[in-house]
């Protein structure tokens, strides 16, 4: 039974597609702290549906119409990656608060313009990395912050199945769409190493900055071929570590995703799921004080709830922000580009120099 708090974030939805229906509504509902306000979609019958499966208080079929409701505190920017930047833009412009949907956007420029709106408007923008709000991830996280002292070295991967869609499949319900659905223009799959380091590049370099900060340097290699594409990227921290990440799509083999982190005081291995799974990474923490391992269980593996639930306490509260902000969007965008960058001339490229879009 969902306890509700006293207090709560109203939330509007923009975009009723997929993965508001797999991820987003359901989070607004079940949330502690925040509602199901509003919903807004430029498809009649979708947004008939959805209102009529999740009840909210209102519904939009324009989205200014929408953002013009002063009841309204924040907006989850559910939408195609090419609405992400202008769609957060506008609701920051009219003093909303704003979860946008991963990346934030494709190129260094436009992260900059975003980070501009979100410093005019003095309201907080959350960028939707939901595995920061993986449990035993963040006991991980707090391990290496806390204890591990200076960090030597972290491997991790991140590889989609060729058997992804039969396994979600299975444990998803259908999505409802409709052909009255607006659409960017062009194919956003037409450039697969674009569409692949966007959409699965950007979790794999968040995570690498969540566990060891600043990402400073790139080398990056890529290979294409039978289909698959695979970076293999150096990398190098702030805080002088080493890193190995690989992004392979599609492996031959179930989801496989997790790190290897190495640390003076102690180990962090983790094994990650399929995020449709809502289940938390397998997580082994290492202490060598007392040469003990420990797993935390994490059993509430619902991340996109507990990512909405962090920033309803940022906004009600005051709390510490526990999400990925606009700074880490633009980052994450940096780290991108140079792998692009790097990618196209071998050569070692840093982060601060880089400009541009993947």
């Amino acid at each position: 039974m969902i306890q509700k708090e006293n207090r709560r974030l109203r939330v509007g939805v923009l975009g009723c597609g997929p993965i508001a229906q797999f991820a987003h509504l359901e989070s607004c509902v079940k949330a502690t702290n925040a509602d199901l306000y509003a919903i807004c979609d430029a498809a009649p019958d979708l947004l008939a549906r959805m209102g009529a499966t999740y009840e909210p208080q209102k519904m939009f079929g324009d989205y200014d119409a929408m953002l013009a409701d002063p009841d309204l505190d924040a907006i989850i920017v559910a939408t195609s990656d090419a609405y992400h930047v202008p769609m957060s833009i506008k609701a920051l412009d009219a003093g909303k608060h704003v979860l946008c949907e991963k990346p934030i956007g494709v190129s260094v420029a436009e992260g900059e313009q975003l980070a501009d709106a979100v410093k005019r408007s003095g309201k907080i923008l959350q960028v939707g990395h939901m595995k920061r709000f993986d449990p035993a991830l963040e006991a991980a996280r707090d391990f290496v912050r806390d204890d591990i002292g200076q960090i030597f070295a972290l491997k991790a991967w991140y590889c989609d199945s060729t058997h992804r869609y039969t396994n979600t499949d299975a444990v998803q319900p259908l999505p409802v769409t409709s052909k009255l659905a607006r659409k960017p223009a062009g194919n956003p799959k037409a450039d697969l190493r674009q569409y692949f380091m966007l959409a699965h590049g950007s979790h794999l370099v968040d995570t690498a900055r969540f566990f060891c900060g600043e990402i400073t340097a790139v080398r990056a290699r890529l290979l294409e071929r039978a289909g698959v594409y695979c970076w293999f990227v150096e990398t190098e921290f702030a805080n002088g570590a080493l890193g190995h990440l690989d992004l392979t799509v599609a492996v031959r083999m179930d989801w496989h995703e997790g790190f290897q982190l190495y640390g003076e005081n102690g180990s962090v291995l983790a094994k990650t799921f399929n995020p449709w799974y809502f289940r938390s990474s397998e997580v082994e923490i290492f202490h060598e004080k007392d040469a003990t391992s420990r797993k935390p269980l994490g059993a509430d593996g619902h991340f996109f709830r507990r990512q909405l639930e962090g920033l309803a306490d940022t906004v009600l509260n005051g709390a510490p922000m526990r999400g990925a902000n606009v700074d880490d969007g633009i980052a994450s965008i940096r780290a991108m580009v140079a792998i692009a960058r790097s990618v196209e001339t071998g050569d070692r490229v840093e982060i601060a120099s880089v400009t541009g879009s993947v």
